[in-house]
């Protein structure tokens, strides 16, 4: 798995997870500052729940993973352990697009990356559990990048988002700008109605595998092509 953050040793994981510490820190003791000369403490309750929304993944993930909570299918798909036949699936968080999206790449190629490496995830979990007893697994998870049209050819459909999960996302909504942003290439607020919550048994997806790998070759090909000189054609 091509993910920079994991290639690194101990140590400098430990490090980058201090000075991320060290900068929250820093910037909530300044909006502190800020609140006390101006007695809107508000300004500093929301300046933690922002920074604390920003900073998680950099800190949860990473743990989760090495629990065995987590598990990675791609570099920007990973999925919690399976718990009631049931699988939660999850696209790459702020965290992962820091690490593994290509500056270099402009916002059109970052997006079908973003789908590829999705769709990579997705056939490496087919393939951990098409040969068990345990395709009756139903599969869930709440993505941006995956429109219904896709969804409902891959073997999924969507369902209403729950109100717990609203309330994560509107929290979060920071750390969904800054994400989004990046994958864009550019500034870009989210549109949380554009977010939705897909399911279905994985024998679905498997019965769909053919069509996976054709997807996400072509996907794959695509930016391998645009990322080319353009002298090479």
């Amino acid at each position: 798995m091509n993910h920079k953050y994991y290639l690194k040793t101990q140590k400098e994981q430990n490090q980058i997870q201090l000075k991320i510490g060290l900068a929250a820190f820093l910037v909530n003791l300044i909006v502190f500052a800020l609140s006390i000369f101006s007695g809107l403490y508000i300004l500093f309750l929301l300046s933690v729940a922002v920074t604390l929304s920003i900073i998680a993944p950099f800190f949860d993930i990473p743990a989760l993973k090495k629990s065995g909570k987590l598990i990675y299918y791609s570099s920007l798909f990973v999925a919690e352990k399976e718990l009631n036949a049931q699988i939660i699936i999850h696209g790459g968080s702020l965290f992962d697009y820091v690490f593994v999206i290509d500056r270099n790449l402009n916002g059109k190629q970052r997006t079908q990356f973003i789908l590829q490496k999705y769709l990579e995830g997705i056939l490496n979990l087919i393939d951990a559990y098409e040969k068990s007893d345990d395709t009756t697994i139903k599969i869930k998870g709440t993505t941006y990048f995956l429109n219904e049209r896709t969804a409902n050819k891959i073997g999924l459909k969507v369902v209403k988002t729950d109100f717990f999960q609203k309330v994560i996302l509107i929290y979060n909504y920071v750390n969904l700008l800054i994400s989004n942003s990046i994958a864009k290439g550019k500034l870009a607020f989210p549109k949380l109605t554009h977010i939705k919550t897909f399911e279905g048994e994985l024998q679905q997806l498997i019965n769909r595998k053919k069509y996976l790998k054709a997807l996400h070759n072509k996907l794959k090909s695509s930016i391998f092509q645009d990322t080319l000189p353009k002298n090479q054609f």
